[in-house]
C-alpha cells in the first residue's frame, strides 16, 4: 500500500531539491567580499532618510483593509453569476444577505470618514 505514496515522495523531494537546491549552490559558489558599501542601507540608491520603524498612520491599513474586503466580495461574485440559474431563489437570497452585510459595513465606514484622504 505504500508504494502508491512514491510517487509523491519523490514529487516533495524533486520540488525540495529545486525550491532549496539553488539558494544552497549560490552560498557555497557566490563570491564572498562584503565591504561597507555593500552592508549600508539604502533606500532606492538613496541613503535612508529617517528611521525604518516610523509610525504610519491608521489610515494607510484601513485603506488595505477596505481593499482587501471589496476585492473578495468580487472574487465571491462572479462564481455566484455563473452558477445563478443553478442555485435558484435560495442562492440569489443568501448572496443578497452578504451584500447587505457588506453595503452595511460601507456605509458605516463612510459615515466613519475612513474613505476620506487628508
Amino acid at each position: 500500500m505504500l508504494e502508491n505514496y512514491l510517487p509523491i515522495l519523490l514529487f516533495i523531494l524533486v520540488g525540495l531539491a529545486f525550491g532549496i537546491g539553488p539558494i544552497v549552490a549560490g552560498g557555497l559558489l557566490a563570491p564572498h567580499r562584503p565591504d561597507s558599501e555593500k552592508l549600508s542601507p539604502y533606500e532606492c540608491g538613496f541613503e535612508a532618510f529617517e528611521d525604518a520603524r516610523m509610525k504610519f498612520d491608521v489610515r494607510y491599513y484601513l485603506v488595505a483593509i477596505l481593499f482587501i474586503l471589496f476585492d473578495l466580495e468580487i472574487a465571491f461574485l462572479f462564481p455566484w453569476a455563473i452558477v445563478l440559474e443553478e442555485i435558484g431563489m435560495a442562492g440569489f437570497l443568501a448572496m443578497m444577505v452578504f451584500l447587505g452585510i457588506l453595503v452595511v459595513g460601507f456605509i458605516y465606514e463612510w459615515m466613519k470618514g475612513a474613505l476620506e484622504w487628508e
